[in-house]
Parts: structure tokens; C-alpha cells; sequence
């Protein structure tokens, strides 16, 4: 049974206190065996937006679900079409300080593992080992019916030699790699099928409305279990695939501590909460550390 594809939600009450103080940060950070959660806000210093702050991409773009995806091949052309455009930006996009600071972090002993929502592998790009994608890669593509793992820089090149002089720029770009295209322009994209078996390719990212696998689930689980704090990057909270891990650490004890700019879905359970732009939060962090 797929879930229905939570975009936005309403916060009850008046905002939740927050700080601009690290001092409570730095203090749990260095007590060591922290997991860290981080999502679309991170990347934004990178020249990636994220969903859901004042400029976020939902404001202007609503994200293909999983069901339009897998319904409609009209649904397959338009995906195709804006994400070739806009993989060019995720590909070229470089790690931010955030990105390096989390690196860095990990080196020195702090970090229990990483976990992230995003689908851009910067993290690992800067440097951090064993990163968990929640949601996946764009770096990725599987066929939906052989199961084959290809990359996307191959689909690219294929895409290229099906659509020649299909030229268009565009500097603004979503975190799941869509960009906004007519859909005269659309109409004229040529997308193409696995070279395996001819089947239907997709990114290698959980669309929306489609479930995290469960294997990836138990193992984020298990590293929530073992750390002794989660600490959540640049997230609302908005959606449960990252949510729930905020809940299972809050309900076994475990403290939480938000950064993020503006309110977030996980306020209520957080022990310290944050609002700061996370590039210098992140690397002031790094500097107050033994």
C-alpha cells in the first residue's frame, strides 16, 4: 500500500521557543556517538533550493508522485524532460561548508553515522563515508521491470543522443532535480527505455507517495537505536520517512536537537532547537569542538 504524499502541514500554537546560541550544541555534539539527519536546507548554500522555506521550490512546484510516475508515460515524458535539464545543475553543484563541516565532524569522532533525505550526494561529495540516502540518489536509475542499477551520467548521454540540439538553460532547479520547461518543449523531448530490456527507467529516489524500503528503514533504526543523540540539519520534518526516526529517538530518551531556519514538524520533541543558517552554524561548530 503506497502512502499519500504529505506536502505541507499546519503547526498548532504559537512557534516553540529556539535559540541562536550553539552553546547547547557544542555540548552534546562533544559528548560524542551522534547521528545526524539532515535535509533540503543544508543544501541550499550550494544553490540548491529546498521545499518548503519562504522561497522553497513548493511555493512554485508541485513534485511528481510515484503513481503519476508509474501511471503515465505522457507523466514519464515531462519527468524526463525538466530532470534532464535540471540534473546538469545537481551534477555541477558543489559541497558547501555545511556538507564539509559534517565531513569533518565524522573524521574527528563525533558522528555515529549520517543520514539524509537529500537525493544530491553532496555529503558524500564532501567527504562523509557510509551515508544512508533515505530517499535515494539522482546519481542512480533502475529499471522498474529487470531491477538493473545504472548510472545516471550513462542515461544522460543516451538522453542526449535521443534528443539532439535539445538546448535549454535554466538557473533554477528543484531538490529532486526538476526544472520547469513549456509544454511545447516537453512535448518534443524523446525519452528513452532500459538498454537491458526495454523497460520503464526511474530515478533511483523514493517519489513521492512511494515507501522507503524496508530493509533501508530497519537500518536507520538501528543507528537512531545506538547513537546517543540525533541531530537534524536543515529539515521541517514535514514528511514521516524522516519524522519517525525524531519520534523513536524522543520516545526512547534520546535528545534531539533541531538547526534549522524557521519551525519545523519535530519542534515538540526536540530537547534544543536552533535557528540558524547552517553553513556558519556548522562550522562554528567545528571550530568550538576539542
Amino acid at each position: 500500500m503506497r502512502t499519500r504524499p504529505t506536502l505541507s502541514y499546519t503547526p498548532s500554537g504559537p512557534p516553540l521557543p529556539r535559540t541562536r546560541s550553539l552553546d547547547e550544541v557544542v555540548d552534546v555534539v562533544g559528548r560524542g556517538r551522534v547521528l545526524v539527519l539532515s535535509g533540503a536546507g543544508l543544501s541550499t548554500e550550494s544553490g540548491i533550493p529546498d521545499y518548503r522555506s519562504a522561497d522553497g521550490s513548493l511555493r512554485k512546484h508541485t513534485p511528481m508522485t510515484y503513481g503519476e510516475f508509474t501511471g503515465s508515460a505522457e507523466a514519464r515524458q515531462r519527468y524526463w524532460a525538466r530532470s534532464h535539464v535540471g540534473w546538469r545543475t545537481i551534477a555541477r553543484a558543489d559541497p558547501n561548508r555545511g556538507h564539509h563541516a559534517v565531513a569533518e565532524l565524522h573524521a574527528r569522532g563525533y558522528l555515529a553515522g549520517v543520514i539524509t533525505q537529500n537525493v544530491d550526494g553532496l555529503h558524500q561529495a564532501a567527504g562523509t563515508p557510509a551515508v544512508v540516502e533515505l530517499h535515494g540518489g539522482l546519481d542512480r536509475v533502475v529499471c522498474l521491470d529487470c531491477g538493473e542499477v545504472s548510472s545516471r551520467g550513462a542515461l544522460d548521454r543516451r538522453l542526449g543522443a535521443a534528443n539532439p540540439g535539445f538546448a535549454v538553460s535554466t538557473d533554477e532547479v528543484n531538490p529532486d532535480g526538476d526544472v520547469f520547461l513549456p509544454e511545447d518543449t516537453v512535448a518534443r523531448f524523446r525519452p528513452v527505455d532500459c538498454a537491458g530490456c526495454a523497460g520503464v527507467l526511474k530515478p533511483d529516489v523514493v517519489f513521492f507517495g512511494e515507501n522507503v524500503p524496508r530493509p533501508r528503514v530497519e537500518l536507520c533504526n538501528a543507528l537512531v537505536d545506538s547513537a546517543d543523540a540525533l541531530l537534524v540539519l536543515g529539515s521541517s520534518l514535514t514528511v514521516m520517512s524522516g519524522l519517525r526516526f525524531v519520534r523513536r529517538a524522543a520516545e526512547a530518551g534520546i535528545p534531539v536537537v533541531i538547526v534549522n531556519r524557521g519551525e519545523t514538524r519535530g519542534d515538540p520533541l526536540a530537547t534544543h532547537r536552533v535557528d540558524l543558517p547552517l553553513g556558519q552554524a556548522l562550522t562554528d561548530l567545528t571550530r568550538r569542538l576539542p
